[in-house]
């Protein structure tokens, strides 16, 4: 099971890391094929190799590219899903992050939360109370803290820059945050050092089939164009907006699986706010439940929640969407006078929701999860939340030993640590500056004048020439247009 270069590479490595197992996906058989290096596939490599799965992670762009870099950040045990009556999910939740604050305390922290009322608001105090006193409960009096009310003196001693007008009260609570793509990368990392074979940069371009089942997959290696077929007993598709064509590469038949939903946040220099912690308010536009979270020398606003049927590779944030979360920010705190030029950044990803035709507002779509097996052997795992990711994990390699015709043998994700991460993996200009750093999401240029810096490094790994380093130079121009443009 430890083959060859089944570590993570170190400094130095990173070409004959990439070579073994791109020769291992070729010539080896593995138990489980795993599509997708978000969060979820990430999760659910790590929890399978650890129980002692022959397994294959790959991902077409870089781990943790997609959705699971694009978050909230947050480790949260769901408050605003009791509005709506998920409670199994705010009771899963709030395990995991208890989960995640012990396995992983360098990557989540706890995070202090203000929740301001006033006159009129679609939530009046009392029910949010309520609601407090019910998030407490379903996580067992075990909360990161517990809640605590708070009267309009005591909301502005704790925020003082909030407005004061018709203040009311509010409430004080505790939550988590975290490095979404450190925590995916993280993921990655265990699994490669319990023996499964992972590969960046490697799309799957099709599915084999051995008779009526689905028998692995055609990946291509996007930085060398070269092409293997990677053969395993199970195929799970983990690639959240993109579920549904892997789904019709199995079946062209296959109802939709997933409703997108897009979630815009921006950044903004943390003193135009001033915000001590983290705020959660019900917007002054449409009454939506948002937050303020403090990111070091930023403060992120969000969320928004739209449906989409945008391409998960164009989705972008839109003058309408900064407008509306610079809007319902300036309402609660009317000293910023934000406008668009205090916008550091803005990024939009696409929620993988669970499709119903019930659904009339994205907002009250579930963010429960299921796990669905095709018609020709494909698992495939849609919906849910990055907070419970080791759980989803979990109950689909239960699923997989099961239809491997062997004992299902206990998960052990939760009690082992994850381990730190460095630039692992990183072959790219964006898979550095995107995701191994913030600094693209922390600095106007999006990292475009640190870019030479990193293309030097980077050249001297994978050896490129000054034509080599242009091209990176050229893409990774490109990488910061698509993620960060504000279309009109």
């Amino acid at each position: 099971m430890f083959g060859a270069m089944s570590e993570p590479p170190l400094p130095g490595s990173t070409i004959a890391w990439r070579a073994a197992s791109q020769d291992r996906l070729s010539s080896d058989r593995f138990d489980l094929l795993v599509v997708g290096g978000g969060i979820n596939g990430a999760g659910i490599a790590r929890d399978a190799a650890l129980r002692g799965l022959a397994v294959a992670l790959v991902e077409r762009d870089d781990f943790a590219s997609g959705t699971s870099s694009r978050s909230s950040r947050l480790v949260h045990g769901g408050v605003r899903y009791l509005e709506h009556g998920f409670f199994h999910l705010v009771f899963e939740a709030s395990r995991e992050r208890r989960t995640l604050l012990r396995i992983a305390p360098h990557f989540v922290h706890a995070l202090q939360f203000t929740w301001p009322v006033y006159a009129g608001a679609r939530l009046p105090r009392w029910k949010i109370l309520a609601g407090l006193w019910l998030y407490d409960l379903l996580a067992l009096f075990r909360n990161v803290a517990r809640h605590r009310g708070l009267s309009a003196e005591g909301v502005l001693a704790q925020e003082p820059r909030l407005e004061r007008t018709g203040l009311v009260g509010g409430a004080t609570y505790a939550d988590a945050a975290t490095d979404d793509a450190g925590l995916t990368v993280a993921n990655v990392v265990d699994a490669a050092a319990a023996g499964a074979v992972v590969l960046n940069h490697a799309e799957c371009s099709g599915l084999l089939f051995d008779g009526h089942l689905v028998s692995g997959a055609r990946v291509r290696n996007r930085l060398n164009g070269a092409s293997m077929d990677v053969r395993a007993s199970t195929v799970v598709n983990a690639t959240g907006p993109w579920t549904d064509a892997l789904r019709r590469m199995e079946s062209a038949s296959s109802p939709p699986a997933v409703l997108g939903t897009k979630g815009v946040h921006v950044a903004v220099p943390a003193e135009r706010l001033g915000n001590r912690h983290a705020v959660t308010l019900l917007s002054p536009r449409d009454g939506r439940v948002m937050f303020v979270l403090p990111a070091g020398a930023h403060t992120i606003i969000g969320t928004t929640d739209t449906e989409t049927h945008e391409h998960p590779e164009q989705v972008r944030a839109t003058r309408a969407d900064v407008r509306y979360l610079l809007d319902s920010a300036n309402g609660v705190f009317p000293g910023a006078r934000l406008t668009d030029d205090d916008v550091v950044c803005a990024w939009a990803g696409i929620r993988p929701l669970i499709a119903s035709k019930n659904v009339r507002d994205p907002a009250s779509a579930s963010r429960e999860h299921e796990i669905a097996v095709g018609p020709r052997g494909v698992i495939s795992i849609s919906g849910g939340k990055l907070t419970t990711y080791r759980s989803m994990a979990e109950q689909v390699v239960d699923l997989v030993q099961r239809r491997l015709g062997r004992p299902v043998t206990p998960s052990l994700t939760a009690q082992r640590p994850l381990p730190p991460v460095g630039r692992q993996f990183a072959c790219t200009i964006a898979d550095v500056l995107v995701r191994r750093t913030k600094i693209a999401f922390e600095t106007r240029d999006h990292g475009v004048s640190d870019a030479p810096m990193v293309a030097a490094e980077l050249a001297t790994e994978f050896g490129w020439d000054g034509a080599g380093v242009a091209q990176a130079l050229d893409d990774y121009r490109t990488e910061v247009a698509r993620l960060f443009t504000i279309d009109p």
